[in-house]
């Protein structure tokens, strides 16, 4: 049988629960949008060597495949920008 965790107040490393109290909900995507998936069209683009690397090397450290990282970017700035627009 596993003991139950109990959190309480108090130092999580350099971070205390204190911290994530603090977090803006805001920042966070409803779930239904989480939920939603989009239709996706294939294109053929040339990036430049560094962004491709960068985003292969960031996508092994995280275990995610680099396109999809490169698509949540353009998708946030897609949104960022209809969000802004007049």
């Amino acid at each position: 049988m596993s003991k139950k965790i109990k959190y309480t107040e108090g130092s999580m490393g350099k971070y205390k629960l204190s911290d994530f109290k603090r977090v803006d909900k805001s920042f966070f995507p409803p779930p239904e949008e989480l939920a939603k998936r989009m239709k996706n069209t294939k294109i053929t683009i040339s990036l430049s060597d560094d962004s491709v690397t960068f985003f292969k090397e960031e996508a092994k450290k995280h275990n995610v495949q680099y396109q999809r990282m490169i698509r949540q970017v353009l998708d946030d700035y897609v949104r960022h920008q209809k969000k802004h627009q007049g």
